[in-house]
């Protein structure tokens, strides 16, 4: 292999990554498909790729593609909620996330509700969605007619939508209620988290049955203040928390005695915290763990 290959590859791979994950929800398995994407970069008949990116878009897709149909089996059986890796992005690890859209493209409250679709209905939405693709292109990318990816993309959209129609903060003002969740928490100030939390706010806990978690969401102010006052006793001195931005939006990195614990994204609407998602499984914290420890 030559070195032009491998620097011509490492030109698109961010991206590549960045449309991996997007369609898996795992950093560990794009990492992989984005290996399996260069080592056909790297055997394929060079003269005969007209766009570089375009046909690694569709290597991509179409491996990512294939792994989702095998993984659905094991995410049905997965102990407890299954939630998406959790991913640092202030370095534009999943590219750039300058508008609202953008980031709201890759949060975890966005990952979790690409969940509902079939692996042809995700991919067609991510392109679609995500880089603008045409419905002519997603045709050549997924070799599907154009009609029939109109129809994929138009089922997808409304399988993904959600009833409500609630207000997103900047992520100026998302990461001062985030900040104030926080010291709420750790001053065991439960007026105060109440105050930060909707009323209907829920908790989703991924332990993926490695370490102890909430198997079941918790459902309501009450109940999430109750788990968050009891967690906080339960590790008394030993919790170390710290605000980073993953997946586009302020998360919480939690450590017990200097060990990652658990990374939690939070979802604000309409100035309160609606959604509270925790990755506790370790084989799920092992990519955003090497993030962190690079930009230590």
């Amino acid at each position: 292999m030559t070195s032009g290959t491998a620097e011509e590859f490492t030109e698109h791979r961010r991206r590549m990554f960045g449309l991996a994950y997007r369609l898996l929800g795992s950093a560990e398995e794009a990492e992989d498909a984005v290996q399996d994407a260069y080592l056909r970069w790297s055997r394929a008949d060079r003269e005969a790729i007209e766009q570089p990116g375009a046909w690694l878009a569709k290597v991509v897709t179409n491996l990512c593609v294939n792994r989702l149909t095998s993984a659905r089996a094991l995410r049905e059986r997965y102990v407890g909620p299954w939630l998406p890796e959790p991913v640092v992005t202030r370095d534009g690890a999943l590219g750039p996330l300058e508008s609202a859209e953008q980031r709201d493209a890759v949060s975890t409250a966005m990952l979790v509700l690409l969940e509902r679709l079939t692996p042809t209905e995700r991919a067609v939405y991510v392109l679609r969605e995500a880089f603008g693709y045409s419905h002519r292109d997603l045709a050549g990318v997924l070799e599907l007619t154009e009609a029939n990816c109109r129809q994929v993309y138009r089922r997808a959209v409304k399988r993904v939508a959600t009833q409500e129609t609630r207000f997103t903060p900047a992520v100026e003002r998302q990461r001062e209620l985030v900040e104030s969740f926080v010291t709420a928490a750790r001053e065991g100030d439960l007026a105060r988290l109440e105050r930060l939390l909707a009323e209907d706010v829920t908790w989703w806990s991924d332990g993926g049955g490695k370490v102890s978690s909430a198997r079941r969401p918790i459902l309501g102010r009450e109940k999430v203040v109750r788990f968050i006052s009891g967690t906080v006793r339960k590790f008394t001195g030993a919790l170390a928390v710290d605000i980073v931005e993953a997946n586009g939006a302020p998360a919480l990195v939690v450590r017990v005695s200097g060990h990652l614990y658990t990374v939690i994204a939070l979802d604000v609407r309409d100035d309160a915290i609606s959604g509270v998602w925790s990755v506790l499984n370790p084989e799920k914290l092992s990519f955003v763990q090497r993030q962190l420890a690079t930009t230590a």
